[in-house]
């Protein structure tokens, strides 16, 4: 006896061809039973009818800088006047701007700020979210953002430590210094604190070179945390490469990326995680390196970005409509990205991503004619439910 079943379905498994009429059950929060509905002979506790709504696995968004205090609205109109975002960077806003309100704010406070903003994933199915540290750039303002991110509730989330996003004005001129007190001191108290599922660095000019954020993958090593990186965003200086050099999990942005680096990716297994959001607000003319991409069959996973100086996006599916609109992905490749490559991308695959037996019953239910609306609407929202762990979630 299963625990429930959604009968009357149209499953998108993305993971093989989509069933028009079919069945999903689960047990015990996990995928039970799927396939035709006509083969459906079992019995169920609760039975649900779908009415027809497509089924899809809950979106995962493996990309993004959730927890923080402040806004940077006010360089979106620098921007608009013509400055450029290392040129803001560089004059003391951008990440430092965030970092110093971030500090200012309280727990309690970043959390309530995070929760809110978690709530346009819930609505459009989410069912794991990728949260970033990165904006305290010291040890108790890291630590403290982590454990925001573990009190997040309604998602599963997966916390990744970025203490390596900017140099903090205390180490203004002592990049090295600034990475041996990461090394040292901040990325150990955040593992020993278990708030840590990988680590990730922004390996840029503005930010910190090849040689600096290896030393921050060898030490996440040592921790047995995998590594993912910020990778060749605004210059190429090797970043995919060094990410496949080092196992990582994903290598993200890639807009510079060489086709060398899209080799590298392709043999060591890492994900492309393309950013779509950043690339709009950015106003950006450098693509990733899409046909680079797929003639070496590296695996598009799709993100947010969420973050409140480049990317303050907060939806699954407009990114996927920017993804097709400004990359030229198909509306399938934008589904997986979202889906079966996002969970490779936060090492998940195992549990999340598709529709399979034994997989986690976190799923979403859309009011839509075929998949490919999810990428072609615009500000449209057609989720008609979100089931987590088997049971539907009334906050969603």
């Amino acid at each position: 006896m299963h625990d429930a079943v959604w009968l009357n379905a149209r499953l998108a498994t993305m993971a093989g061809p989509l069933i028009r009429d079919g069945a999903l059950a689960a047990t015990d929060g996990r995928i039970s039973w799927i396939g035709e509905r006509r083969e459906w002979k079992e019995g169920a506790r609760a039975e649900h009818d779908a009415q027809g709504a497509w089924i899809l696995p809950g979106f995962i968004d493996c990309h993004t800088h959730l927890v923080y205090a402040g806004s940077r609205a006010h360089e979106f109109e620098l921007r608009l006047q013509g400055a450029s975002y290392e040129e803001i960077a560089k004059a003391g806003g951008g990440i430092l701007s965030t970092v110093r309100a971030t500090r200012a704010a309280s727990q309690a406070e970043l959390l309530s700020l995070a929760q809110r903003r978690l709530r346009s994933w819930l609505a459009e199915g989410a069912a794991v979210v990728e949260v970033k540290s990165g904006y305290g750039l010291d040890r108790d303002t890291e630590l403290k953002t982590l454990r925001v991110a573990r009190q997040l509730t309604g998602v599963t989330v997966k916390t990744t430590f970025l203490g390596a996003h900017a140099l903090p004005e205390e180490y203004k001129g002592r990049a090295d210094a600034y990475i041996d007190f990461v090394c040292d001191e901040t990325l150990p108290a955040a593992a020993a604190e278990k708030l840590v599922d990988a680590v990730d660095a922004f390996c840029e000019r503005i930010a910190f070179s090849p040689q600096q954020t290896a030393r921050i993958f060898e030490v996440a090593k040592r921790l047995g945390l995998p590594v993912k990186l910020h990778a060749d965003q605004l210059s190429d200086l090797g970043g995919a490469a060094l990410a496949a050099k080092h196992g990582a999990l994903s290598a993200d942005h890639l807009e510079y990326t060489a086709e060398s680096g899209v080799e590298a990716l392709a043999r060591s297994g890492s994900v492309a995680v393309l950013l779509p959001g950043a690339f709009y607000f950015l106003r950006e003319t450098r693509l990733p390196p899409i046909a680079a991409l797929r003639r070496h069959g590296v695996p598009i996973a799709l993100a947010t970005d969420h973050n409140p100086g480049s990317s303050p996006l907060s939806s699954p599916l407009l990114a996927m409509n920017m993804a097709c609109t400004l990359f030229r992905l198909t509306p399938v490749e934008a589904l997986a990205g979202f889906t079966v490559h996002a969970a490779r991308a936060l090492g998940m695959q195992s549990s999340h991503g598709t529709l399979e037996l034994g997989k986690a019953a976190d799923f979403a239910l859309w009011e839509i004619a075929s998949p490919a609306e999810l990428a072609y609407a615009i500000g449209a929202n057609p989720c008609v439910g979100r089931i987590r762990a088997g049971n539907s979630d009334p906050g969603s």
